[in-house]
């Protein structure tokens, strides 16, 4: 579709203004061409899957010769993806992994499903077996879903990961790692509420700990405690006295709220009464921030271990904790009520403390006051107010009491899926990853969604007839198959999707593997492979034959003969035999021999596959053989010219408009003397095909050679001859 570009201040495409309505507003994406102004026409084509390829041309200018203005680019060609997401992602993803982050994504998921699937199947024969109903009945089939789903989560990256040689800087807040993604938040929560049952007895502790690494995605419009850290730290750099300021103490109470207790220590460390060089008498001001971090970093925690760095009191058990949590409840009010407050002349320093005080005290004022998101809020709600929330019915509730107090306008995949996955409804969790992550989540994911959960597990496999017989797990996996169909980097892993489909998925598979390029051998080979593992024979066969019609088509002749032979088509080989034989020569002398003599050599020594070339490869051995033995090689070659000569006369595959041909090259051997080469028995059955041939010129359909007329005679003679030397040397 081409067109003339608009002058628009360089602009490919005019665009006027913002609309009025922010949601309407169409996407624009700006090309990165590389080709300098002036552009004169620009052309728009579709290409694979949503790439949409745009050329753009500069016009042609006369003058410019092979100097300057012929190193400047004249035009380009750039793919534009009009997909909802950045590659094979969705929504969320979009801006967070690149093309090529995908398909490393996209490759190292292949082998842990291709695993995990293999398990599947073993298991559902031994549930036959054992009439269970379902795999998941199997004691440990949520340990190979748990090992799959770790295996998808390395994969998917770190974020406790720290660059190589990086030196921490100790007025640093907020550590250095790998930059989180959507895609890895997403799979994270589902292997936390599906998978892992050793969660579920700190289920609310693992939720902060997901809090922690992924805070900074949950929504892009309304602040969060990370923003605020972050805003904090770029302002830190150039504050001589942090507690005079007041995002010193409201970050403070935002990171305690959400359990960051390193965070906070970290940061009451800043205090001014700290330093050494104080010209007031700041001791008690300092006793009480060194008190509140004391407090702070021996809160109790009801999990089994903390990571390393983190701060906490670990309690395994549900007494242990209560106990331990009873007594430090006592000591933060006993703190909060203390007389040393009144000795405290710095009036932000004592307001902060008591803030932070009251939020450990579980005060919901100022929890609500310090968090930004409702999911912050949600946390801080298990660490000081409810910490024994368990089940999903209770975590729901207390999640919709929390959007009623921190409504968020901002809708977002991560918390959307954590409402369908709290309200245990799998139908809106697998919405979400459809919209919101793309097909590669939704083609992994279910496996966790159906681990443990039977209603999941039901409504994924059961056929539908409104999908054309084939259950939601396989619609979603052709969805991602046919994603990775539409790139030609990706097909290759498309089979194992494909394989694991057992409606639809073996026929589409056929279909992809038939629709490859047969050009290159490589990518040939390639596929034959590909139908080799996934014992598709018939397929393979088919790709040969396609792959030696079009070499054959294309003049390369040798190339197509050998597809032919491995896919044992004599059909076609018997057809290509049949237009040889048009080419062979009169006799040996004839140039035409060497047009096909080549082609012969490509067959190998396995003529029997060959079909009607098994002819013209002995006619081969014997003009060979012929030419040595008239030009007096060696003693041998005449008479191994002749026996070449009866096997080709025997052989019924010798077609009879080829015995005249053969017997008058031979007519210089049958005159030799002073021996015939021929005894009697040998010359009576040349005489005989010879008047079979004299027969077969009174049918309508005989097909004449172009050899002299006195050809005919020329070989009676010599047989005739040879017969008659043969009887008197026999005698």
């Amino acid at each position: 579709m081409p067109g003339m570009p608009a002058d628009s201040g360089g602009a490919i495409v005019r665009f006027s203004g913002e609309p009025k309505h922010a949601a309407s507003a169409p996407p624009v994406r700006p090309i990165r061409h590389g080709v300098p102004p002036p552009i004169s026409r620009v052309y728009i084509s579709w290409s694979s899957g949503n790439l949409l390829q745009v050329a753009c041309l500069r016009p042609p200018n006369p003058e410019e010769g092979a100097g300057r203005g012929a190193e400047e680019v004249a035009g380009s060609v750039v793919e534009v993806n009009l997909g909802v997401g950045a590659g094979n992602g969705g929504a969320e993803v979009e801006g967070e992994v690149d093309d090529a982050e995908m398909r490393r994504i996209e490759y190292g998921s292949v082998p842990a499903f291709a695993l995990l699937q293999s398990r599947k199947n073993a298991l559902a024969d031994a549930a036959a077996m054992q009439h269970m109903h379902s795999v998941s009945e199997h004691a440990e089939w949520w340990q190979y879903v748990l090992e799959y789903s770790k295996t998808i989560g390395n994969l998917l990256g770190n974020p406790d990961s720290l660059p190589a040689f990086m030196i921490e800087d100790p007025r640093a807040i907020l550590k250095v790692r790998e930059k989180p993604t959507s895609l890895k938040a997403a799979w994270e929560l589902l292997e936390i509420f599906y998978v892992d049952k050793e969660l579920h007895s700190w289920l609310p502790e693992r939720l902060v700990d997901w809090l922690a690494d992924y805070d900074s995605l949950l929504t892009k419009t309304d602040g969060t405690v990370y923003c605020k850290l972050n805003n904090f730290q770029k302002k830190l750099i150039n504050l001589q006295i942090v507690e005079n300021d007041d995002d010193y103490w409201n970050g403070l109470s935002a990171a305690l709220s959400v359990g960051w207790l390193d965070v906070v220590v970290n940061m009451l460390r800043f205090h001014g009464s700290y330093q050494l060089d104080q010209m007031d008498n700041r001791e008690t001001e300092n006793g009480l921030v060194e008190a509140v971090a004391v407090l702070v970093s021996t809160m109790p925690r009801m999990r089994p271990d903390l990571p390393k760095g983190k701060l906490g009191q670990c309690c395994k058990t549900r007494p242990d904790f209560i106990k331990t949590w009873e007594k430090w409840r006592g000591q933060v009010s006993k703190l909060e009520c203390s007389a040393f407050w009144i000795q405290c002349s710095h009036q932000k320093t004592r307001d902060g403390l008591k803030n932070l005080l009251h939020i450990m005290l579980g005060n919901i004022k100022d929890l609500t006051a310090a968090t930004s998101h409702w999911l912050e809020l949600f946390a801080s709600h298990f660490l000081y107010i409810r910490p024994f929330t368990v089940g999903f019915e209770g975590m729901h509730h207390l999640a919709q009491k929390c959007i009623q107090l921190k409504p968020s306008f901002d809708t977002n995949g991560l918390t959307g899926l954590l409402n369908g996955i709290l309200s245990e409804n799998p139908e809106v969790v697998l919405a979400e990853c459809t919209t919101k992550f793309g097909p590669w989540m939704v083609a992994h994911g279910m496996e966790l969604l159906a681990a443990d959960n039977d209603y999941a597990d039901i409504m994924l496999h059961e056929e539908r007839p409104n999908f054309g017989g084939i259950s939601i797990e396989e619609l979603h996996r052709l969805v991602y198959a046919q994603v990775l169909c539409s790139h030609s980097l990706t097909w290759q892993i498309a089979p194992t999707y494909l394989s694991s489909c057992l409606n639809q998925g073996l026929g589409l598979l056929e279909i992809l593997l038939l629709k490859q390029p047969i050009q290159d051998n490589r990518l040939v080979l390639k596929t034959l492979e590909l139908c080799r593992l996934y014992e598709l024979e018939d397929v393979g066969t088919n790709i040969m034959k396609i792959a030696g019609i079009y070499h054959w088509k294309h003049g390369r002749k040798g190339t197509g003969v050998y597809w032919f032979q491995q896919a044992h088509d004599k059909v076609r080989l018997d057809r290509i035999a049949q237009q040889l034989f048009e080419r062979i020569g009169k006799s040996v002398a004839d140039d035409n021999f060497k047009q096909w003599e080549g082609l012969l050599e490509l067959l190998g020594s396995d003529i029997g596959s060959a079909g009607g070339l098994e002819f013209l490869h002995r006619y081969r051995d014997f003009k060979r053989s012929l030419q040595q033995a008239l030009e007096g090689r060696t003693g041998e070659a005449a008479r191994q010219t002749v026996e070449f000569l009866i096997q080709l006369m025997r052989n019924p595959s010798t077609p009879q408009r080829f015995w005249l041909p053969l017997l008058h090259d031979s007519v210089k051997l049958l005159n030799c003397k002073p021996h015939p080469l021929l005894n009697v028995a040998e010359t009576t059955l040349l005489l005989n095909k010879l008047q079979e041939l004299s027969m077969a010129k009174l049918r309508p359909d005989f097909c004449s050679n172009h050899l002299p007329i006195h050809a005919l005679s020329s070989v009676r003679l010599a047989l005739g001859s040879n017969l008659a030397r043969a009887i008197l040397e026999e005698a």
